[in-house]
Formats: C-alpha cells, sequence, structure tokens
C-alpha cells in the first residue's frame, strides 16, 4: 500500500472559496519516501496580505506559475492507488476536493489525519499541531507555512508513526464514501458541506420519516461514520435508507446531549438503539434495610417505577460509579451490594470500613453521609447556571438550575455577565425536569470540561 503525503497552501482558510496557491507531495511506501512533488501553482486571484505575511508566498510569486488545471493530470497520476495522507487531512484533501469540482472531476481517496493517529500512536503530547508535535520528536522543518516544508515534515511524522504501529495505522484509513453503496437521492456534496462543530443530526428516509437522531462534538465525521457503517447488517441498512440529513448546531456538547434526548423522546425514530426504553437502562436506588441502614444499589429501570437517584447507560458505568462513590464517602460494600458475603466486607477487614457491614457503625452516623450524597445529588438545592460555548463567538450557552431542578437551556450574548444574574432567565427555554436530562447534567458536572458555573444562592440570600 502506498501513502502520499500532501500539504497545500492557499488563499484563505475556507476549501470553498480558497484556491491553492502551493502543493507538495511525497510518495511514502509505508517504508520510505519514493517520489516527490512540488509546485507553486496560480490561483487566479490575489493573495490576501495576512496570508502573505503567514506564508511569504505573493502575487509575483505566482504569477508566473502554472494554474491548477495545468498540473491536474499529472497530480492525479502521481496520486494514483495511494491513501491520501496529511496533518489535520480534511483541509488538504477539502482543497483538492474542491479544485478538481471546479474542473468537474470527482476527486476521492482514502484519507488518513496524522493528527489522529498521532493522538493514539504516539499519546502524551501536550499540542499535536505540526510545527510543536515535530519539534518535540526531533523532526526539522526550516520552511513551516509552506507547503514543502511542511509535507516533508508530516512525511517524516508518518514515517515514525507506521514504524511505531503499522497495523493500527491502518484503522485510520477512512475509506472513500462509495455513491454506490448510498441511497441515490443523498447528495454527497450536502454530507462534505456539514460542518465539524457540536451539535444534534436528524437522519430522514425517502419518505421524508426520520430515522435516527443523534449528537456530536463533529457533526459531519459522525454522519461520515454512519455512512461507511457496513460491518453490520443494521448498519448497512440505515445507509441505503439515508436520503437527507438535518442538524442544529448548539456550541455546548451538554446542550447537544439534552437536545438529542428530548428529540428521541418525542420522535422515536426506528433506528435510535434504545427506543422502547430510556436511553439510561441502569439506575441507582436507595432503600431501608432491617436494621436501619439506608442502602444503594444498582437496579434495571425497567423493573422500578420509582425515579432513581442517577441513571447510567450501563451496568458497567453503573458499578464504576458506585464503587467511586462508596469510596469517596466512606461507605460499606457490602450495604451496596458490591460485595456479597453473609458476614463483613473486605474493606472493613482492612480497615476501610467503619462497621455498618457488622451493626458496628451507628446507622444514622451511616445515613448522614449516604443523605449528604443524595442531597448533592439534588444539586443541594442550589440554583446556580452552566455558561459554556455558544453556537457562535458572539454568544454563550446557558444551563439553568433553579433550587435543585433542571429548568431548562438558552443562548445569551457573549457581554452578558455584566447584567444581574437574576435576570439571565430571560434567555433559557423552558422545560420539564425528567430522569433523562437530569441524569444528563449530572453525568456531565462529573467531567472535566470548560463550563463555568455561576451559584445565584449568595446573591438570593443577601
Amino acid at each position: 500500500m502506498n501513502f502520499v503525503i500532501v500539504d497545500v497552501e492557499t488563499t484563505g482558510g475556507h476549501t470553498k472559496d480558497s484556491k491553492i496557491t502551493e502543493l507538495a507531495m511525497y510518495k511514502h511506501d509505508g517504508e520510505q519516501i519514493i517520489e516527490h512533488f512540488h509546485s507553486l501553482v496560480n490561483p487566479e486571484q490575489a493573495i490576501p496580505e495576512f496570508i502573505v505575511r503567514l506564508t511569504g508566498i505573493t502575487d509575483s510569486m505566482v504569477a508566473t506559475a502554472p494554474k491548477f488545471y495545468e498540473i491536474a493530470k499529472q497530480v492525479l497520476e502521481f496520486c494514483e492507488g495511494c491513501v491520501f495522507v496529511a496533518h489535520n487531512v480534511a483541509f488538504d484533501y477539502g482543497m483538492f476536493r474542491s479544485e478538481y469540482k471546479r474542473l468537474g472531476y470527482e476527486f476521492r481517496m482514502p484519507q488518513l489525519c496524522t493528527v489522529r493517529a498521532s493522538r493514539i500512536v504516539l499519546p502524551g503530547h501536550a499540542s499535536y499541531s505540526l510545527g510543536k508535535i515535530c519539534k518535540e520528536l526531533g523532526i526539522p522543518n526550516a520552511a513551516r507555512h509552506r507547503a514543502d516544508g511542511d509535507a516533508k515534515a508530516t512525511a517524516a511524522l508518518f514515517t515514525l508513526l507506521i514504524q511505531s504501529d503499522k497495523n493500527q495505522l491502518k484503522t485510520f484509513i477512512q475509506d472513500v464514501l462509495n455513491p454506490k453503496n448510498v441511497h441515490p437521492n443523498l447528495s454527497l456534496e450536502s454530507i462534505e458541506e456539514l460542518p465539524n462543530k457540536t451539535g444534534v443530526y436528524k437522519l430522514y428516509n425517502e419518505f421524508n420519516q426520520l430515522i435516527y437522531i443523534g449528537k456530536s462534538i463533529h457533526i459531519k465525521k459522525r454522519i461520515e461514520q454512519h455512512l461507511r457503517n457496513t460491518k453490520t447488517a443494521k448498519g448497512q441498512q440505515m445507509i441505503q435508507d439515508i436520503c437527507r440529513v438535518e442538524y442544529e448546531l448548539t456550541g455546548s456538547e451538554l446542550i447537544a446531549m439534552l437536545l438529542e434526548s428530548a428529540l428521541i423522546k418525542e420522535h422515536k425514530p426506528i433506528y435510535n438503539r434504545k427506543l422502547r426504553k430510556s436511553l439510561f437502562p441502569f439506575g441507582l436506588y436507595d432503600q431501608l434495610d432491617i436494621d436501619g441502614y439506608k442502602r444503594l444499589k444498582i437496579e434495571s429501570t425497567a423493573k422500578k417505577e420509582e425515579e432513581p437517584l442517577m441513571q447510567f447507560t450501563s451496568r458497567k458505568d453503573a458499578i464504576g460509579y458506585l464503587e467511586h462513590i462508596v469510596e469517596k464517602r466512606q461507605l460499606c460494600q457490602k450495604l451496596c451490594y458490591l460485595y456479597p458475603t453473609q458476614s463483613a466486607c473486605f474493606q472493613y477487614t482492612i480497615h476501610q470500613c467503619n462497621g455498618a457491614c457488622v451493626q458496628e457503625e451507628d446507622p444514622a452516623l451511616y445515613n448522614q453521609r449516604v443523605q449528604a450524597y443524595i442531597d448533592e445529588l439534588q444539586f443541594n438545592g442550589d440554583t446556580f447556571f452552566l455558561i459554556d460555548k455558544g453556537r457562535n463567538k458572539g454568544e454563550k450557552s446557558l444551563v439553568w438550575i433553579e433550587n435543585g431542578i433542571y429548568r431548562g437551556y438558552g443562548y445569551a450574548p457573549f457581554h452578558f455577565h455584566g447584567k444581574e444574574p437574576l435576570h439571565w432567565t430571560r434567555y433559557i427555554q423552558l422545560e420539564k425536569e425528567n430522569r433523562d436530562n437530569k441524569t444528563i447534567v449530572h453525568q456531565f458536572m462529573r467531567k472535566p470540561s470548560g463550563q463555568k458555573r455561576i451559584d445565584l444562592n449568595p446573591i438570593l440570600r443577601a
């Protein structure tokens, strides 16, 4: 298998409107570089001043260079039978697609992104930008922000990747979306124009029926995964059924999760895996035993009528979470059904349990710790906003919890912070709390993220 490592310089940052000003390609046979191509390109349009400052490529430098159509056949012949490789492949591949589209040719090649591959094969680096990762790995690049210098550096990085794990690298190759596999009415051009941003997407069939709802922080990549999923009968059938894609940007991953959950409940699409049951089939419940101890237990939500304290997508996640709570709150493994025994739990034998398992700890003291945890799950009755990224640079997203109850989400102007927080509710689209949206907020708050919490309780008490 051969690879062609590519880098381009352009007149701008958007593949649809920009033109190539320079391109470089290094052909790699899986062991070493075997061929090289480099050329300036006349973009037939002016190069913006900020691009000139970045790349050093001026209008006069490309004035006598070949236009893209003059080297298009040579480029195709160079790439034939190869996997297209680039650092942030979506941009370079998109530029090739755009240039060939203007010539009436459908350019398609399997692709591999060295950014994505580096994060997995070479973990632990602070940054995976080409300049920083190459510096850390000792890869020289005397011509940064020029196609040949960056392509050569990417080729050296690719060599390290393939030497580190040739087999794993094969898993990063994305096959071309094959028009023969998808529904004839699905426009692949519309798929390519999808944004790689955070939001919710809807898939429709030829009868305009909503068949699937999903969320992703990279909508385009996720849709392409759906369209390449030929490993299962369900995946193959879904590929053949998808006729149209709609999406709604949310900016915030949390809001994408909340919106996805609400839409699935409302529409119950046929391809959503859990459409006849909760998104969270396992729950955490509390109960009082005959000895007066308040116990925590993981059970199926389908078998219970009462609302769980927390919900989970799998039993494994539920058990892992409960184990964490037991350790953090100094609870008893036996009383949480994590250590089945007729006597003391293991933690008691190593002096990490206070003895509730053998009635040595006062139930009131033990229950106090359990209740403190339950109160925390109810957000301790707090009123606060979670502030995160908006759908664009001019806004922020808001999720509102009032007195421990989920109230809804919305979007506010970017500089709204100077206003009284009590007035932020005007931006909120009110929703009714249910066990799914409350669980989503809880689970998201447990993850490290860029969200900011603004408490209103001190203000209300003042």
